[in-house]
């Protein structure tokens, strides 16, 4: 079983080789990106705040007016409520942003935490080339969830944009070597199954 599944990601791999420049490039853009989020962390918060309710409400009137084309459907009532709810979550956001960014951090933390975990363990099963810095972005998420967790409510107010930014810059090195390992595979097989 764990030979079919090493030998469909090989052949996955295999596929988008020619593509490496592509993830070293997003890799870069990714610790740029996570740099500037991280030396401007306390705006980099309130931004992802507005922007979290702004997409929220606009979603939210996107979805009412969707209820409202659609209303002789029998999940009309359910849609609706459902379109005032992200609206009014949306417009909660941009109203009270320190307590939306309190919401957000237990949300980013959960993200973290579970994320991190995935990545890490699947890294360490599928064990492709290079696939301990994978394993380690993963690790360092899952270090940022518990650590958000520890210190709220204060750690709100400016770790939001620093565990982004971080997650970023740790995604963008893992990125960077992944493409560079892409580079290299002209030859032999790209995951060592056992």
């Amino acid at each position: 079983m764990s030979s079919s599944i090493g030998d469909s990601l090989a052949a996955g791999v295999d596929r988008v080789r020619n593509s490496w420049r592509w993830f070293v490039a997003v890799g870069i853009a990714l610790v740029i990106l996570g740099t500037v989020c991280i030396v401007g962390n306390v705006t980099a918060t309130l931004a992802t705040v507005f922007a979290f309710g702004c997409l929220l409400l606009a979603g939210g009137v996107v979805a009412l007016v969707h209820a409202f084309e659609t209303r002789t459907w029998s999940g009309f009532l359910l849609s609706l409520l459902s379109a005032v709810l992200r609206g009014f979550t949306g417009y909660l956001l941009i109203r009270y942003p320190l307590a939306g960014e309190w919401s957000l951090t237990l949300l980013l933390a959960s993200l973290f935490i579970v994320g991190g975990m995935f990545r890490a363990i699947g890294a360490a099963t599928l064990r492709f080339r290079r696939w301990g810095w994978a394993a380690l972005s993963g690790a360092v998420s899952v270090v940022l969830g518990v650590m958000l967790l520890g210190q709220l409510p204060i750690s709100s107010l400016w770790f939001i944009g620093f565990a982004i930014g971080l997650d970023f810059v740790f995604d963008g090195a893992s990125l960077v070597a992944v493409g560079i390992a892409m580079r290299g595979m002209f030859s032999g097989r790209a995951f060592a199954v056992a």
